[in-house]
């Protein structure tokens, strides 16, 4: 079987117990004012610490993006690395120090343009690391050419006659690559985006948290619809496990399934039920990948012309599967018990020699 490798956790023994401030470093945060980041670091810091760990026993990797200051701000060890590779280099730590607790925070254009190719392999490998991928659907630092998230028709400096790409959905990219756990949170939910980072940290393998984040200066309101309370009810669907799809202004919508088909359904005239709606399954991987579409399917699949609600919360997860460094550190121990230590200049020299006459 895999050797078990463990991050070293919480203070214990007598230990300073760290609050979220001693998390924070005495550099200058330096986003635009406004900017969607400063929650996202709020919330970061004060799960660590609620979660007991140790800064020493912390690593934030970073690509390049505004998202990639994070290192720069946590009082942990850290990596600003380069454009696209921090799931790379997080990669290589995860694999040289497994005590490490790694976490890589990345964009929408450093984790799914330049750092596609990584993203896809360091999920399906499963790495036992937390990968939080802010996505605000433009390129910030790079001042507001479209990302690979943005929508079809976006007018940006870089598409001035609008976009004519198709986004990527980065929830259905992450299912795809068979991540072990998938999640979606958002800035401006507090409470909601702390839950789905205690449950990132806490899964043992790949765990991918995509999180809607304001740009306030190129991109401001882009999912205002979310996150406006006027609207927010109306547009977004909070997911519990072994609990019916519900959403609306009074909890009076719900989501089933006709087929594998999802249908918007009022729950206000005693028609339909609770009893009747579809029930989330974190575990279910068909059912996770028709929610990763809910804004990609067509408007005909809801009821009276209302769009599918946004899904927040965990999508999927898998349980079973071992994270890749304990398969490489078990691989390497069972070559050591049969092979033994080994010599590397016998290994050098080879076995084949010749002699010139």
């Amino acid at each position: 079987m895999p050797v078990t490798t463990t991050e070293t956790g919480g203070a214990g023994n007598g230990a300073e117990v760290l609050k979220a401030k001693d998390f924070a470093t005495d550099q200058e945060v330096r986003w635009c004012p406004g900017c969607g980041d400063y929650s996202i670091l709020k919330q970061v810091q004060t799960v660590i610490a609620d979660l007991g760990l140790k800064r020493e026993n912390v690593a934030i990797i970073s690509g390049i993006g505004c998202s990639s200051r994070f290192p720069y701000y946590m009082e942990t060890y850290g990596m600003h690395s380069i454009h696209g590779r921090a799931t790379a280099v997080a990669s290589g730590l995860r694999i040289a120090n497994p005590q490490l607790s790694v976490w890589v925070v990345t964009g929408d254009g450093d984790g799914l343009s330049i750092g596609g190719n990584h993203l896809l392999h360091i999920l399906r490998r499963n790495f036992n690391l937390n990968i939080l991928l802010f996505n605000n659907q433009i390129y910030g630092l790079t001042k507001g050419q479209y990302s690979p998230t943005s929508e079809q028709h976006k007018i940006t400096k870089s598409t001035p006659l609008g976009s004519v790409d198709y986004p990527v959905n980065p929830v259905a990219f992450a299912l795809g690559a068979n991540a072990t756990f998938v999640a979606r949170a958002m800035d401006r939910d507090p409470k909601q985006l702390q839950e789905m980072v205690r449950r990132s940290y806490n899964h043992r393998g790949a765990s991918f948290l995509e999180i809607y984040q304001n740009c306030n200066i190129f991109n401001d309101g882009a999912f205002e619809l979310f996150t406006e309370s006027t609207t927010k009810k109306d547009s977004t669907l909070f997911m519990d496990h072994d609990k019916p799809l519900v959403f609306g202004q009074n909890n009076d919508k719900g989501i089933l399934l006709d087929g594998y088909s999802p249908r918007v359904v009022s729950l206000a005239n005693g028609e339909f039920s609770t009893n009747d709606l579809w029930i989330h399954n974190e575990y279910d991987l068909v059912k996770a990948q028709i929610l990763s579409r809910f804004f990609d399917l067509p408007q005909q699949f809801a009821e009276g012309g209302t769009f599918l609600p946004r899904p927040f919360g965990v999508f999927y997860i898998e349980e079973t599967r071992p994270a890749y460094e304990e398969l490489v550190h078990y691989q390497i121990q069972h070559a050591l018990d049969v092979k033994g230590k080994g010599n590397l200049d016998d290994l050098i020299a080879g076995s084949v020699t010749w002699v010139h006459e």
